[in-house]
């Protein structure tokens, strides 16, 4: 069974950062975590898309082989992994 990241976030660079608290999803009945996760930078590789290994924030490379994708269908990938290694 394939499960969608939570959270997927299109970015125009290759080099993304996330912290897990500042900039997660808000709304009127969302209160942010008092404590995310450190300060952590993530490289998206060839596949056009890297997973944050504390949160499952997927950030997608846009214009990138995985933008336009069925998220659910592609594989957790964390930075410095090789995806294709089982």
């Amino acid at each position: 069974m394939s499960i969608a990241p939570p959270e997927t976030i299109l970015v125009d660079l290759r080099r993304v950062w996330c912290d897990g608290a500042t900039d997660i999803r808000g709304g009127p009945d969302f209160r942010p975590a008092a404590l995310g996760h450190p300060k952590i930078y993530l490289e998206i590789d060839e596949h056009g898309y890297v997973d944050c290994g504390y949160c499952d924030r997927r950030f997608v490379l846009r214009g990138g082989p995985a933008d336009g994708v069925d998220q659910a269908k592609l594989r957790d990938i964390a930075s410095g992994t090789d995806p294709d290694h089982r």
